[in-house]
């Protein structure tokens, strides 16, 4: 379990101001990092989840252009709206800022300013691709061509999406905004000396036993098979300006895992009153990505970090999953084959999403997947008819034969103690090892456990032992509110509600505090008591399966 003395910042891979939220894009990062967040506050780690949108590149800028706007004025809107759509899920950020920000600019400059004075920067002119056509040097997300070392077509110059490589060059290559194969023309650029950083890395990369070893076996092998200095000047107008090279700005990923760190002190300075270099290096450093940006948070990350004398702690973990598949197929915005986040929690409680993924989000790369049907089956059969079923059982018999008062009990089996703070433990263990989906399972199975535990007992029935009955089972529903908390939000809110608990909201609690079962007082006063959730009909579902690959 995360040390209760301890802070932590955790990240999530920023996300490009350039278009909605869909479901892909919080199955493997931001659902993941919220629910692992949640869960240290719960267990007394002063946990910030810090995350901004990425503001620049070419794409932004030919976007802003089509549709009237400044760069600014576009990334704005897209920063105001990845947020509200976050929110919608309940992604509990603590800040959310952006790469455009002063203070990322400024801090940017410094990183590079210092890498140069260490002797890890150097320029050289280039022979970069050209667009005659659209007449503008081409960053390499208008590149598009074969990669060199796996085969695959129609990839981006500066990362392969079917081996995950950063290209050294791209073949046969073609200007992704005509389609017309570009000519190559002089420019001079900057480049990072990463190919001085491999014996750093591997040592880094083997002392880090917190990396998931698969993840860390293959970048060790990328290492061995030589690295390649890297080039991080582009030629535009939008981007950190580098100083002293006018009209060049720095290649994105070059800034924006950069702005974690500015972003993090610019929290703990505005919003805490501290010191927020001091409270980087003495936390705990969590960056939750997908398997796609892998080369980019284990080299060049720690290798900058390390070439300005790490005067910023290296992460302690990087938390990497796969991709979300929708119906056994690549998401994909151009066949429409996607589901934008808002859309969908406009339509089903938003819960019922966190529900799914986490059930379904396993603590590796492999690729997960979206299906309807399973959706349908987990939250009706899972969520509803385990924990929604008990929760109502026990709080409804509760207002209906005791007035909504809390009975007396008389003598309580110690084994229910035993199974819950059983419960608790694992559960709590498996989080903060990020098994989530292993982390649910145990809550569903002791949710499981009391359902079993009230039918067994009939205190419609059995009125001699019904007032201890009830009075467990009340109190196993305020525990459930707890564990299940950093999961379904929204909803263990309306539990606390309708439990009328004080000493604050749900998400205030201490997750040990769910080991107590005599936390309700006998006497206590229920609030309104209603189901928490409401079954999805097949008919939604199919109404959903119809829309995907339609225009």
């Amino acid at each position: 379990m995360p040390d209760s003395t301890k802070s932590a910042v955790v990240t999530s891979a920023l996300p490009y101001a350039n278009g909605e939220i869909h479901l892909g894009h919080i199955a493997s990062t931001y659902l993941p990092a919220d629910i692992f967040t949640r869960f240290s506050r719960l267990n007394g780690v002063k946990a910030y989840h810090i995350c901004a949108t990425d503001d620049f590149g070419t794409p932004i800028l030919i976007r802003a252009e089509k549709e009237k706007k400044s760069p600014e004025e576009y990334v704005a809107l897209w920063n105001r709206r990845d947020y509200e759509d976050f929110s919608s899920l309940g992604i509990s950020f603590d800040f959310f800022y952006k790469t455009s920000s002063k203070e990322n600019v400024e801090f940017v400059q410094y990183v590079f300013k210092k890498l140069q004075k260490n002797g890890h920067i150097y320029d050289q002119n280039v022979i970069q691709f050209y667009c005659t056509f659209d007449d503008k040097f081409l960053p390499d997300r208008y590149v598009i061509g074969k990669c060199p070392y796996c085969g695959a077509e129609n990839q981006y110059s500066d990362l392969c999406e079917k081996c995950g490589r950063v290209p050294d060059q791209i073949l046969e290559p073609k200007c992704a905004i005509c389609g017309r194969p570009p000519v190559k023309k002089e420019s001079k650029h900057y480049f990072f000396r990463l190919s001085s950083f491999g014996e750093k890395l591997k040592e880094w990369l083997s002392a880090n036993q917190n990396l998931q070893p698969e993840v860390r076996n293959y970048v060790i092998n990328w290492i061995n098979e030589g690295l390649q200095d890297w080039d991080i000047t582009r030629d535009l107008s939008w981007g950190v300006p580098i100083p002293g090279a006018e009209g060049k700005v720095f290649y994105g990923w070059f800034d924006n895992h950069l702005c974690y760190i500015s972003s993090l002190v610019k929290f703990i300075s505005d919003k805490k009153g501290g010191d927020g270099k001091k409270f980087w290096n003495e936390s705990d450093i969590y960056h939750f990505i997908g398997k796609d940006i892998v080369y980019h948070h284990y080299l060049f990350l720690p290798a900058m970090r390390l070439g300005i004398d790490s005067e910023y702690k290296l992460p302690d973990y990087i938390p990497t999953r796969g991709h979300l598949m929708l119906q056994n197929q690549k998401i994909s915005k151009s066949r429409n084959w996607y589901i934008g986040l808002r859309d969908f929690t406009s339509a089903f409680n938003p819960d019922y999403l966190r529900f799914y993924i986490a059930s379904v989000v396993t603590y590796s790369q492999d690729d997960l997947n979206f299906d309807f049907d399973a959706f349908y089956e987990r939250i009706n059969n899972e969520l509803i008819a385990n924990v929604g079923n008990f929760v109502n059982r026990a709080l409804s018999f509760t207002q209906k034969s005791f007035g909504g008062k809390v009975p007396e009990p008389a003598n309580i089996d110690d084994s229910l103690g035993k199974e819950l703070a059983a419960a608790v433990d694992e559960a709590g263990s498996l989080l903060a090892g990020n098994e989530i989906d292993k982390a649910l399972k145990r809550v569903l199975k002791y949710s499981s456990f009391m359902n079993q535990y009230f039918q067994a007992n009939t205190p419609w029935a059995n009125k001699d032992t019904a007032n201890t009955t009830l009075y467990v089972s009340v109190n196993a529903v305020r525990s459930l509110a707890i564990l299940l908390e950093p999961f379904i939000p929204f909803s263990c809110e309306k539990i606390w509600s309708q439990l009328k608990m004080g000493g604050g909201s749900v998400h205030e609690q201490a997750w040990e505090s769910a080991k107590d079962l005599r936390a309700v007082a006998p006497g206590h006063e229920l609030g309104k008591v209603e189901p928490i959730f409401r079954k999805i009909e097949a008919k939604e579902i199919e109404q959903w399966k119809n829309k995907l690959g339609k225009p």
